[in-house]
C-alpha cells in the first residue's frame, strides 16, 4: 500500500502527513525536546560546577544523614518509576489496556513520593535558614541559589511529568490515545530519571562535609 494511501486511510484527528524520517512525528519532537532540555540542563550543570570550584567558601552543609540518605531514597523512587512506566508502556504496546493504565498509575504514586520527599527536604533547609541568596553557614550565598534552582527546575520536570501521565492515562483508558502516546511520554520520563543521576552525585554527594 502506499503511502498516500495509508495517509488517506489515517483515523480522524491524526496527523495528514507522516514524519519524513522515518519515525512517528511525536516521538520526533520529543526527542528534539529532550536535546533541547539537555542542553539547559547540561549548561546548568557546568555552570555550577565552575561557580564552585571558583568559590574557595563554598559551604559542604550536608550530613550523611538525614540529607544523602534521604536522597538516596529519592533515587531509588525514581528509578523504580522509570521500571514501573517501562511495564507500563510494554503493556500498551501489547494491548493490554488496563494493564498499562494500571502502571501509569503507579509510576505516577511515585513520582508524587519523590515530589513530596524533596519538598519535605526544602523545608528542612529553609527552617534551618537557608534562602536563594542567604547561607546560615557563613559561607558562599551562591550555594542556595544553585541548589533551590537546579533541584527546583528538576522537581518542576518531574511534577509536570506526573501531570502528563495521568492526562495520557487517562486519555489511554478512554481510547483517545495509544501505544505510541505512552512511548512519546515515557522517553520524556525517563529523560527526568537521568537527570537526576547528574544533579544527586554533584549537588548532593560532592556537599557532604
Amino acid at each position: 500500500m502506499s503511502e498516500a494511501a495509508t495517509t488517506l486511510r489515517a483515523p480522524p484527528g491524526a496527523l495528514t502527513e507522516g514524519s519524513p524520517y522515518g519515525i512517528p512525528s511525536r516521538k520526533l519532537a520529543m526527542w528534539l525536546f529532550i536535546i533541547a532540555d539537555a542542553a539547559t540542563f547540561g549548561a546548568i550543570l557546568f555552570a555550577y560546577g565552575y561557580l564552585r570550584l571558583a568559590n574557595p567558601d563554598w559551604s559542604k552543609p550536608f550530613a550523611f544523614t538525614p540529607t544523602i540518605v534521604n536522597g538516596m531514597v529519592m533515587t531509588v523512587v525514581l528509578l523504580t518509576s522509570s521500571l514501573t512506566m517501562v511495564a507500563g508502556l510494554a503493556a500498551a504496546q501489547s494491548g493490554r489496556t488496563a494493564a498499562g493504565v494500571r502502571w501509569l498509575g503507579v509510576t505516577m504514586l511515585l513520582g508524587l513520593a519523590f515530589a513530596a520527599l524533596h519538598l519535605r527536604e526544602w523545608f528542612a533547609m529553609i527552617a534551618e535558614g537557608w534562602r536563594l541568596f542567604r547561607n546560615p553557614m557563613g559561607g558562599s550565598p551562591l550555594f542556595g541559589a544553585t541548589f533551590f534552582g537546579i533541584t527546583g527546575l528538576h522537581l518542576l520536570h518531574v511534577v509536570c511529568g506526573v501531570i502528563v501521565i495521568g492526562v495520557i492515562a487517562l486519555g489511554f483508558r478512554r481510547g483517545r490515545f495509544g501505544a505510541g502516546h505512552v512511548e512519546a511520554t515515557a522517553l520524556y520520563w525517563h529523560f527526568v530519571d537521568l537527570v537526576w543521576m547528574f544533579v544527586f552525585p554533584l549537588v548532593y554527594l560532592m556537599n557532604v562535609r
